[in-house]
């Protein structure tokens, strides 16, 4: 243990150090609260069939649209240096465009799921590209340009299904929501992995990730050493409307319905959260996504938590407001530099004790 923080605070605090501290002292205190909060247990759904349960399956397995989300918003912070505010709005329009899809037959087949959601991609990154125009070629804050999608995405919504909020009822949109029969772990989960490892690769066999940093950093300096700025910051938000269609997916499969008002409701919010507690600069520059997705379930065990402790869902937000602000202040660059100073000065005052104390002997 003590060489984990050692390592965690040597040269200055790990930029994952914040999100692995946080998940860390969530944990301590949930076991002395509740010993068996943790508790993974083995049942049967209403199909029958044999699935895993328990606090810590609701929290990797809630935190799944927001983990997606927050990779993507990655991506935008990284190279923008600014966030899309629009990614509930856009996902409850892709979201829609999937039940339109659905419901355009009488029978939900493998194949139709596929178009729609391949419908629903194309829609969001459409939107995407809308907003990383704004951003990219007009040069217009990221936050102002997501705006207007965020002001007019769920009327958007509305329109698409012309004011339902249609149901679709199909096994293969069940085990999308939640198991595929014969796999224990909910597929929101598995789907999680999936977008990590797609995202692991094309850092691993693109210059995506070092593109992405550079634009981030030094808009000019990019440009001047052959980087397209442009295009990196307009590709990072038709990414994220990748992302945005995955999220609105998992999220109308687990209802089985689309609802505009509700999809994904205030998770703009929780998504910027999740890439500052992941340790990623909110002015862009270096990133890691592994961070973002470490802070999704930052605020999804916050929040089981909370609900566990009985607090009402009206006060759930104002307590988790006060912990994310003391994480955010605690990662922000200020305390950093002032955690280091200390360190640093502890460091020195233990080896002038050492000195003194050889020089007596």
């Amino acid at each position: 243990m003590n060489n984990m923080f050692k390592k965690l605070i040597k040269g200055g605090m790990g930029q994952l150090a914040i999100p692995l501290i946080a998940i860390a002292l969530l944990v301590i205190f949930n076991l002395i609260r509740d010993p068996g909060f943790f508790f993974v247990g083995i049942s049967h759904n209403n199909d029958g069939n044999i699935v895993l349960q328990g606090n810590l399956i609701s929290i990797i397995n809630g935190a799944s649209e927001l983990a997606v989300l927050a990779m993507g918003m990655t991506l935008v912070t990284a190279a923008c240096g600014g966030q899309d505010i629009s990614v509930g709005a856009a996902a409850a329009i892709a979201g829609s465009v999937l039940v339109k899809t659905l419901k355009s037959g009488p029978q939900i087949t493998g194949g139709k799921v596929l178009l729609a959601f391949i419908l629903a991609c194309i829609v969001a990154m459409i939107f995407g590209s809308f907003n990383g125009t704004l951003v990219a070629v007009f040069k217009i804050q990221p936050m102002i340009a997501t705006l207007i999608l965020y002001t007019c995405g769920r009327s958007i919504a509305y329109w698409i299904n012309g004011g339902a909020t249609p149901t679709v009822s199909s096994p293969i949109i069940s085990a999308i929501g939640s198991f595929i029969p014969g796999i224990p772990v909910p597929t929101p989960v598995l789907i999680v992995i999936l977008m990590a490892i797609i995202f692991k690769l094309i850092f691993r066999f693109t210059s995506l990730e070092l593109f992405t940093q550079s634009v981030g950093i030094n808009g000019s300096a990019a440009r001047l050493n052959g980087i397209n700025s442009t295009f990196i910051k307009l590709l990072s938000f038709i990414i994220l409307g990748v992302c945005v269609a995955v999220a609105g997916t998992i999220g109308v499969s687990r209802l089985g319905l689309i609802n505009h008002e509700t999809l994904l409701l205030d998770i703009e919010m929780d998504a910027i959260l999740a890439v500052a507690i992941g340790g990623n600069s909110l002015g862009g520059g270096k990133f890691k996504i592994s961070g973002s997705i470490i802070g999704a379930y930052v605020i999804q065990m916050l929040t089981i938590t909370l609900y566990a402790m009985k607090v009402s869902s009206t006060d759930v937000k104002a307590y988790k407001a006060l912990v994310i602000i003391l994480l955010v202040v605690i990662g922000s660059p200020v305390f950093k530099d002032r955690f280091n100073k200390f360190v640093n000065r502890m460091r020195g005052d233990k080896k002038g004790i050492s000195e003194k104390g050889a020089a007596k002997a």
